[in-house]
């Protein structure tokens, strides 16, 4: 899910609607569940606690790798709470997701409070023929994931006034494009913010058990590129055989007079169409885009350019430069996106309109900083005290005990995260918290942690348009009640059903047949499968 979404608004999202049944004691028991804040604190202190109880219980375990036996240092010895008191401010400020997250959301806040976004993808829609509008539909959906949230704003109106145009069910309309954006998150045709923000944790959860280990950024791209098309693929089907099929005539001719009774067609009919200055300032900024992106390929071709040639982070691995500075280079990108539309259109009039965009954009990021604090503490603590590694062993033992196939543990991952993603919605929260865990384990095995990542995604995106804490739900339940007037939770989630039952299904095959055939799952180092400890 999301994570630029701010916390605050799943109180109001489950609030606002209510529901009884499973659905109703899902809504319930994620209501009740900690803020991720509160759930890193508490880590953290049962980390204090458990490395104290770790080493007067004498827990030590033999590393098979080595032969050297490992064990807890306690955080609570006066040694300990020294070096936790010393790396306080040096754990917040060299936690690597910070960074990423802020750098990347500096240029995409400024591109899409200029309009540029929302803009680009109305253009998108309406370039599309009318006979592939319901994959077109899905698929721009799906892409929509590189403009954070405009996605779920933009585009449910847009496809309700699209379908209604034609004379079919609005709703329809809204759930095609809403299983794209929700269900779709994780996949794309492009690098996105979320890619460096799971590889941080991700490499960091590596470097538990193997200190050298390297996650490329671009880790999962292959098979997200491929995961872009087999998603557009089942929510065309899923749409076109169950979603369609379930309107009769005279309900799409009820959804039209409620839209057209409440002024909701007219308002979106013309909301769907670009205005002559939006039409002027997306061809200034393709340009400008375009001009930006020969210059950065320069850097990058040409021979002694500041982009050009390998770099060696770590002693035995070369990574290109421009793999390394694939965020600056986004922010650079959609800074260039935002500015040129904006001065374009008039939303920018001057320095001052760009400088308030990023302050609007970082203003919002204030949850996630709180969130990054404590997370960072956690984690470094966690790392600290070996009991990760311990953890891990343990964990590997046993899974080798167990010798199942690796097909297994990969959708037992998918699965796990689904489920989480019910009651936590911060997809980089529930990641820091699994991963430091299930990361190395599954590197017992011989599961990479790229393969790891990948089926974390999977399952994480699938349960989004059904999960009650999904904060954008609310919204989605706004613009159907237009057409459905007493539309609730339960309306909104026996429509998207289907589509998170299709989706895992089919993303389970997937990733099952990604493992047997042996694919790359991204470009560079990313494999699937390593020696096992």
């Amino acid at each position: 899910m999301n994570d630029s979404a701010n916390t605050s608004s799943n109180s109001t999202a489950s609030d606002s609607v209510k529901s009884s049944g499973i659905l109703g004691w899902i809504e319930s028991v994620g209501n009740k569940l900690p803020d991720p804040v509160t759930l890193f604190f508490i880590g953290a202190v049962a980390v204090l606690l458990g490395s104290e109880l770790a080493v007067r219980v004498g827990w030590e375990v033999t590393n098979p790798a080595t032969g050297e036996v490992e064990s807890a240092k306690s955080l609570v010895s006066s040694e300990g709470m020294q070096w936790v008191w010393r790396h306080v401010v040096e754990n917040f400020t060299g936690f690597a997701p910070l960074g990423v997250v802020l750098v990347g959301m500096i240029g995409i806040g400024v591109a899409e409070r200029s309009g540029f976004l929302g803009a680009l993808l109305k253009g998108m829609i309406a370039l599309t023929p009318q006979a592939l509008i319901t994959p077109a539909l899905v698929f721009v959906g799906v892409m929509s994931s590189f403009a954070l949230d405009a996605g779920y704003i933009v585009l449910p109106p847009l496809a309700a006034a699209l379908f209604l145009r034609s004379g079919r069910a609005p709703m329809v309309g809204m759930a095609a494009v809403f299983s794209g954006v929700s269900a779709g998150f994780s996949a794309n045709l492009l690098i996105t913010g979320l890619d460096p923000l799971l590889q941080s944790f991700t490499q960091e959860s590596a470097r538990i058990l193997n200190p050298d280990y390297n996650v490329d950024i671009r880790c999962n791209y292959y098979f997200m590129i491929a995961s872009t098309f087999l998603l557009t693929g089942i929510g065309w089907a899923v749409t076109h055989f169950i979603t369609e099929p379930r309107f009769s005539p005279e309900e799409v001719q009820a959804q039209i007079q409620a839209a057209r009774e409440s002024g909701a067609a007219s308002e979106q009919e013309e909301s769907s169409k670009l205005s002559t200055t939006e039409k002027r300032g997306i061809w200034v900024a393709l340009i400008t885009v375009g001009l930006g992106a020969v210059f950065l390929f320069c850097l990058i071709l040409i021979d002694g350019a500041p982009l050009n040639g390998f770099i060696e982070p770590r002693p035995g691995w070369q990574l290109p430069v421009w793999v390394d500075v694939i965020v600056p280079m986004l922010f650079f990108l959609f800074i260039l996106s935002g500015l040129s539309y904006g001065i374009a259109t008039g939303s920018i009039k001057s320095d001052r309109d760009a400088a308030r965009m990023m302050n609007e954009t970082m203003s919002g990021m204030g949850s996630y900083i709180i969130m990054a604090f404590f997370a960072a503490q956690f984690i470094s603590w966690f790392g600290e005290s070996n009991m990760g590694k311990l953890i891990a062993l343990q964990g590997v033992a046993f899974l080798q005990k167990l010798s199942l196939p690796n097909a297994l543990y990969v959708i037992a991952i998918i699965i796990l995260a689904g489920g989480l993603n019910l009651f936590i919605g911060s997809a980089s929260a529930k990641w820091a918290l699994i991963s430091t865990v299930f990361v190395p384990i599954f590197m017992g095995v011989g599961i990479s942690p790229e393969l790891t990542q990948a089926s974390y995604r999977v399952g994480d995106s699938v349960t989004n348009v059904i999960a009650p804490l999904n904060p954008y739900l609310v919204i989605i339940l706004v613009f159907m009640r237009n057409y459905i007037p007493k539309a609730g939770l339960g309306t909104l989630v026996s429509v998207m059903l289907p589509y998170s039952i299709a989706f895992l299904i089919g993303w389970i095959i997937m990733i099952v047949a990604w493992m047997f055939l042996g694919l790359p799952l991204g470009p560079g180092d990313s494999p699937m499968f390593i020696d096992p400890i």
